[in-house]
């Protein structure tokens, strides 16, 4: 009980609705993440394929047979970037039948840089940054349903390493 003229420090009673709308959000995110709503992004570090050391060993871990260069696949990256720490790509096809897109840095210490998975309601382009550790060639590999596994590449010059 608090004397007149004084302040309670029991703030509780002051914000339920707060309370109320915290509590509803956690039970929206645990249904979300429940029902599969939510971004693999934990499946993606467990794939085997973005911990191979070389280019081909990444691209077979991932799937990907032979490889036949496309025109059909595009990859968008500055000619030469001046921080390798943040390079913007833009990967993209209008190809159907696309069951997932690469972007692989070739001299990275782990190539595989992304892999989106793609579905028939998902257009097949994609942008994002990543980090190069020196000038070399960069793909965009489209692996198709009917196995096959086109490609995209351009040369990519960098200033400043971004990985150790």
């Amino acid at each position: 009980m608090t004397l007149p003229g004084t302040l309670s420090t029991d703030v509780s009673w002051r914000f339920p609705a707060r309370r109320e709308a915290l509590k509803r959000a956690a039970t929206v995110a645990a249904l979300l993440a429940s029902t599969g709503f939510f971004p693999r992004f934990s499946l993606a570090l467990e794939r085997p394929a973005f911990d191979a050391t070389r280019l081909q060993e990444a691209l077979r871990l991932a799937g990907a047979g032979a490889l036949t260069e496309s025109t059909q696949v595009s990859i968008t990256a500055p000619d030469q970037a001046e921080n390798g720490a943040v390079v913007p790509f833009a990967l993209s096809t209008p190809l159907t039948g696309v069951q997932r897109l690469l972007l692989l840095v070739e001299k990275n210490p782990a190539p595989l840089v992304a892999d989106f998975e793609v579905s028939g309601s998902v257009e097949p382009a994609f942008s994002l940054r990543a980090r190069m550790r020196e000038s070399c060639d960069v793909y965009a590999v489209a692996l198709m349903a009917d196995g096959r596994a086109l490609y995209a590449r351009k040369q990519v010059r960098v200033e400043l390493s971004g990985c150790d």
